[in-house]
């Protein structure tokens, strides 16, 4: 009989809000390593350079405040949490650095007031402040799987409201068949926005049917406190079956369109990036395989899931678009 012994970074399932917070950074991606000579060659690049991958003078860590809101035990991402720590320290947000270890650098970000304008194909385009937002939502903890096109992974308990009831609020006009979020740019904050071959601001965008379905997120919170800075503060996307970089950070502004947007990743690199991006082991990304996963924090590889696991709840979304570029 085999007996499974649980390893110290591993978290149960049912402990869906760790008590204590293990807050960290990681070093730099060792694929930068090779930049350090031309860094340490030119000491004013250098400090151009350490900005965009991670580096220069660490911010004051953002205090997170307890954020306690009811579990919803339907989507049981049948898979161990990852620990706070790493979750919260190996990050993407290319507006605060190229490398993984941003945690630092993104506590400069301004998140409070926000306020997210309402725009495009609505019945009344408006601006609304985030507190006056989550006064009109009820916020949960669900726990999802988060899969990175890099092929990495992570579980997470997200603590926010469905997407369809921003959706609801905004009231969009029937012919709306799209709906874009569009990332803060703050360039007093952000040394990521000196790379200017990126095309600024972040944008993503998904269609007003997978905008309704009920696994589709916005989450304000993670590990039962407000969202740190380096993973979207202080609202972000959360769509379980795609592509981790079709989850929109620090959204400022919602755009509702009847024609397919153009976003970020696609417009810099169409041929790697579609609109689409569902996961899906089976295609493969031009550069690496699709088909394994790295649990970030473990050293656990295991076999990527087709959409991510989320099938029952979105495949059917898909069935009548045989020949578009559903994967990226």
């Amino acid at each position: 009989m085999f007996i499974h012994r649980r390893r110290g970074w591993e978290i149960p399932e049912s402990q869906a809000t760790p008590e204590q917070a293990v807050r960290g950074r990681r070093g730099v991606l060792a694929g930068l390593a090779g930049a350090a000579g031309l860094v340490a060659a030119a000491p004013a690049r250098a400090a151009w350079f350490s900005s965009l991958v991670g580096g220069g003078e660490p911010a004051k860590p953002v205090a997170l405040a307890p954020l306690p809101a009811p579990h919803n035990a339907r989507y049981d991402p049948k898979r161990l949490l990852t620990n706070e720590g790493v979750a919260t320290s190996y990050n993407n947000y290319y507006e605060f650095g190229l490398s993984k270890s941003i945690a630092a650098a993104a506590q400069a970000l301004p998140t409070d007031p926000w306020t997210i304008h309402i725009e495009g194909m609505v019945e009344k385009p408006r601006a609304i402040g985030l507190e006056d937002l989550l006064k009109q939502v009820k916020l949960e903890e669900r726990i999802y799987r988060h899969r990175c096109v890099e092929a990495w992974a992570m579980t997470v308990p997200w603590t926010g409201f469905p997407l369809a009831d921003l959706v609801k609020l905004a009231a969009p006009l029937a012919s709306a068949k799209y709906m874009v979020f569009t990332t803060l740019a703050d360039s007093k904050t952000m040394p990521g926005l000196r790379q200017s071959f990126y095309p600024w601001p972040y944008t993503e965008g998904v269609t007003m049917q997978e905008a309704a379905n009920e696994l589709a997120f916005l989450s304000v919170g993670m590990f039962g406190k407000t969202i740190p800075p380096q993973d979207g503060a202080p609202i972000r996307l959360t769509l379980p079956w795609k592509y981790g970089f079709k989850s929109a950070k620090s959204i400022v502004k919602v755009t509702f369109t009847d024609k397919q947007p153009v976003t970020f990743w696609e417009a810099l690199q169409s041929s790697e990036y579609g609109f689409w991006a569902n996961v899906n082991p089976a295609v493969p990304h031009p550069r690496w395989s699709q088909a394994q996963e790295r649990l970030i924090g473990t050293d656990d590889t295991v076999p990527t899931r087709i959409w991510n696991g989320y099938g029952e709840y979105v495949a059917a979304m898909y069935d009548n678009l045989k020949n578009e570029r559903l994967f990226a």
